[in-house]
């Protein structure tokens, strides 16, 4: 991958379908989710077509996707395949994977074989969806790993719109998002290099808080297009947190495009947005591991 000729890095993209077809949630939860995003009618891209997607536009893409099957009963897209179809596209595509924690050792044993011999160079954690809280010790062996491997975890954070007006939410506990539970985490795991994904609604000083606090804990900035920012997300970014906020879409169901102009009208300094759209994540996710 050549980031001098990208202009910009996507830190969260979803695979939403596998090679067989197979969905990465219910349709229940997706539609419900195109519902809340407004996507109907969006296709779900195949990794192919994520990777042709942004070579054209000369960005780069994280991509990953949900293991909840614990907390749903949905079987996840593997992880391996994600990652070889990744590998097929290295000028655009960084593969991260998912891991239900409730898998334990033997999850942390899958993280160790998904970095080593698939490129993995991060994990997705969906807290609201997998049923977990992050600081939950179940976990903890997993982050151990990952820590140890000098990967990043991503948290989804705040309200999800996976699940929102389905009854009783699709089961999705929405408290297991906060981000003040990543705290321990970032405690506990002190070099760990963790991504708060999304403005944290209804959270985001708590995110703002944690973000300035431990050193490893960056934000990202999808799911929502950037007119909608809190006023104070934006003044953070522009000022305490420049170097640690992260431009990310939540592709497929909010485009870069329509990010990326929205952010345009942000106030921001000029120096602050090279920042946020690739130097952030560039140091973050190709840095030498430990």
């Amino acid at each position: 991958m050549n980031l001098d000729e990208l202009t910009a890095i996507d830190v969260h993209t979803h695979a939403e379908v596998g090679r067989d077809g197979r969905t990465s949630l219910s349709p229940t939860l997706l539609g419900a989710s195109a519902d809340y995003f407004k996507a109907h009618g969006h296709r779900q891209p195949t990794i192919d077509e994520t990777a042709a997607y942004y070579r054209e536009r000369r960005m780069a893409a994280v991509v990953f996707t949900v293991d909840a099957e614990h907390a749903t009963g949905h079987p996840a897209i593997p992880n391996e395949e994600i990652a070889e179809d990744c590998a097929a596209h290295p000028d655009v595509l960084i593969p991260f994977a998912s891991i239900d924690p409730y898998k334990g050792r033997a999850g942390a044993r899958e993280a160790r074989r998904l970095v080593e011999h698939y490129g993995v160079r991060g994990f997705k954690f969906h807290p609201s969806i997998q049923g977990f809280a992050p600081d939950d010790p179940i976990a903890y062996p997993l982050y151990e790993t990952i820590q140890e491997l000098g990967a990043v975890a991503l948290f989804h954070t705040g309200q999800t719109g996976i699940g929102a007006r389905v009854r009783g939410g699709g089961g999705i506990r929405l408290r297991y998002s906060n981000p003040m539970l990543v705290d321990d985490v970032a405690v506990d795991f002190p070099d760990l290099r963790i991504i708060l994904a999304h403005p944290s609604f209804p959270w985001q000083d708590e995110a703002l808080a944690v973000a300035t606090h431990k050193e490893h804990v960056h934000i990202d900035l999808s799911g929502w297009s950037p007119k909608y920012f809190p006023p104070q997300l934006v003044r953070y970014a522009n000022s305490l947190l420049q170097d640690k906020v992260l431009f990310g879409s939540d592709y497929p169901v909010i485009t870069p495009d329509r990010w990326l102009a929205d952010f345009e009208k942000l106030d921001l300094k000029d120096t602050v947005r090279p920042k946020i759209l690739k130097t952030n994540a560039a140091r973050l996710l190709f840095r030498e591991n430990p």
